[in-house]
């Protein structure tokens, strides 16, 4: 179920995203720093660039054993991972040049990453703390002593290097975040779709108990009215009659029955796993027990090893729900057919009836919606819920030979409580 994945934060998301760039750019300044130090191309003041970069490291480490903890990264925690990039930059700066240093424009970086995923005023702290430091830096910094010829060339190709460094993380932070906000958006949207579902689903259980409780008394007292008409009349056509009313009686208060205890059944009946096969044999095999007048031709199309399901007794009724919507548009020439995948079992339904009119294609499933002459407009909007809840989806097309194509798909393992 969409509803039961777990979902990580968007603050942690992005400060695993803040500690991938903090590496790379790590492993930039690493290095540029061995390199100079290597081929002795600037007198710089190695010990302590060196441990500023350990710092950096460590850091990163640390960053990264933490983001594996569940505790909850807050906005004020990356504000001040982003504040420590802003230190650990100055540092390097203040030993390598100053506000010369053509990385200076790296500043800009964890500015805007502030600005695109924190609010304003942690936003506003940081750009006073990276204007203070570069304000520090053109005063105090550890100057760079070579020809002027050789500073020159490093300038350029410094700021070269600086501005593609630049653009790439804040391109490669700006897409991912574009990513994570439609993600979210969608995810929003889904679960707004599940809860004004849920609420049509507790209306419908709510006006179903109170139709269950009133309608208890008028079964009991027909009850005892066709016992009496069978003791008084003795007409063997009569009593046949008599003998299916009752029958017809008797089924309904144990469907009255069923339905007051159904949340307790579910809870306390054991769901067993068995073949998909099995288990469409024996709910088709019902269906047509209430559907003698139906015709329906079964395939089997899944190749390989037939998949195991644990269904709820929900996702069955809801099965035979939609064999009774294809039943009811024509009885006649149905057609059944069972595949799988490796990640899905999909049970298509075929019928000859009219087919699902543009017009309305959009209102079929909602409930009290119907397009038949009788009914309530229930059993495809109580047996998409149900569907989904196992994990799956129901979908229904206009088919290109005529009639409707009703497509089950469910999951591997399809078990109604798998999540609570």
């Amino acid at each position: 179920m969409l509803a039961a994945v777990k979902l990580t934060s968007a603050t942690r998301q992005n400060l695993w995203r803040l500690t991938f760039i903090r590496t790379l750019v790590l492993a930039a300044q690493a290095g540029s720093v061995g390199l100079a130090y290597w081929f002795d191309l600037l007198p710089l003041p190695w010990l302590q660039l060196a441990v500023t970069l350990c710092f950096s490291i460590v850091l990163c480490v640390f960053t990264a054993i933490r983001l594996r903890t569940t505790w909850p990264v807050t906005e004020l925690e990356y504000a001040l991972q982003l504040a420590c990039d802003l230190f650990i930059h100055s540092v390097l700066l203040y030993f390598s040049g100053g506000s010369t240093n053509p990385f200076v424009s790296y500043y800009l970086v964890p500015l805007t990453i502030a600005a695109v995923t924190l609010p304003w005023r942690y936003s506003v702290v940081l750009s006073g703390i990276a204007l203070t430091l570069y304000t520090l830096l053109l005063a105090q910094f550890y100057p760079l002593q070579t020809f002027p010829i050789a500073r020159e060339n490093l300038q350029i190709y410094g700021m070269w290097l600086s501005f593609a460094l630049s653009a790439a993380v804040i391109t490669f932070f700006a897409a991912r975040m574009a990513e994570e906000l439609r993600r979210q958006e969608e995810l929003r949207a889904i679960r707004r779709e599940e809860g004004l579902r849920d609420q049509q689903l507790l209306a419908v259980a709510t006006q179903a108990a109170g139709a269950a409780h009133e309608l208890g008394t008028p079964l009991a007292t027909m009850s005892v009215l066709l016992n009496e008409m069978v003791q008084d009349h003795h007409d063997p056509a009569l009593q046949d009659d008599l003998s299916v009313l009752q029958e017809q009686v008797k089924q309904c208060k144990q469907t009255l029955q069923q339905l007051v205890r159904a949340a307790e059944a579910n809870r306390r009946l054991a769901v067993e796993m068995q073949d998909v096969t099995q288990w469409l044999d024996e709910a088709l095999n019902r269906w047509h027990l209430m559907r003698p007048e139906a015709s329906y031709r079964f395939n089997l199309l899944g190749q390989g090893s037939v998949p195991r399901m644990a269904p709820p007794p929900d996702l069955t009724q809801a099965l035979l729900n939609l064999l009774n919507n294809a039943a009811d548009a024509c009885p006649e020439g149905l057609g059944v057919q069972l595949d799988w995948d490796a990640e899905d079992v999909t049970i298509s339904i075929r019928d000859h009836g009219a087919g699902v009119p543009l017009a309305i294609a959009e209102q079929i499933g909602k409930p009290f919606f119907t397009t038949k002459g009788k009914g309530f407009g229930l059993g495809l909007f109580l047996s998409k819920a149900s569907v989904t809840r196992a994990g799956g989806s129901v979908k229904l097309y206009s088919h290109e030979e005529g009639g409707t194509l009703t497509e089950l798909r469910l999951p591997r393992v399809a078990r109604g409580d798998i999540d609570e």
